[in-house]
């Protein structure tokens, strides 16, 4: 799959990323419902019931564009400091970059985080010279995040291949819904037991344990493109 691909995309937390080690989400989570209950009280119940702040985001889109504002500037703050005490990247999610960039692949990193955590956390990391572009979270549309295919066809956009010719690297069922949605094929990385099955029910081309797979195949790639 991989050496028919000329583009291979990379989720942000949790391929690469364990955006909220340092910083746990619930925590944020909390942060952000009680800036959306103070400004929409009738959405207090609902997001004080998740601990995701993602999902915090999406339902705080109900109270209008101004408290949606709010909100997605406080998450990409948040974001900011959890990447900066998030630690060093996944095991394996450095090594699969170098050797899909040695393998002559264009790299993009897709996420519903913000572009800016992305970038604060690939330069931390000595990573940007090897991510030709980094897609995140759409400003003020939350409704075209993951798992719609929008920012997986604004990636293979960017790089400038055809979304067929894109693999998608990602833990969530929402990562290989997107993927599937804009015609590019996915790798589902299943960090935890309980999302291999939850990725193969969402279709996932392939389904791996550790990103150290995904760098194994692309070394080998790399390799065999240089001997061909």
């Amino acid at each position: 799959m991989l050496s028919a691909s000329r583009g291979v995309l990379f989720d942000f937390d949790g391929p690469i990323c364990d955006v909220f080690r340092g910083l746990p989400a619930p925590g944020v989570a909390q942060e952000l419902a009680e800036l959306v209950a103070q400004r929409a009280p009738h959405l207090g119940e609902r997001v004080r019931g998740t601990d995701d702040p993602m999902e915090v985001h999406r339902i705080s889109r109900e109270g209008g564009a101004v408290l949606l504002g709010v909100v997605e500037d406080a998450l990409t703050v948040a974001e900011l400091r959890a990447v900066k005490v998030a630690g060093a990247p996944v095991e394996g999610a450095a090594q699969a970059l170098h050797a899909a960039h040695v393998a002559k692949r264009r790299i993009a990193v897709v996420s519903n985080n913000s572009a800016a955590c992305v970038i604060e956390f690939l330069a931390i990391n000595g990573l940007t010279d090897l991510v030709a572009e980094v897609i995140g979270r759409p400003s003020l549309r939350p409704d075209l995040m993951k798992p719609a295919p929008h920012p997986v066809l604004a990636a293979a956009n960017a790089l400038g291949v055809e979304p067929a010719e894109a693999v998608l690297v990602g833990d969530a069922v929402t990562d290989v819904e997107a993927a599937k949605a804009a015609g590019a094929r996915s790798i589902g990385f299943a960090n935890k037991l309980p999302k291999w099955s939850a990725l193969a029910d969402a279709g996932a081309d392939v389904i791996v344990s550790d990103m150290q797979a995904v760098a194994d195949s692309l070394i080998t790639l790399g390799a065999s493109d240089r001997w061909a």
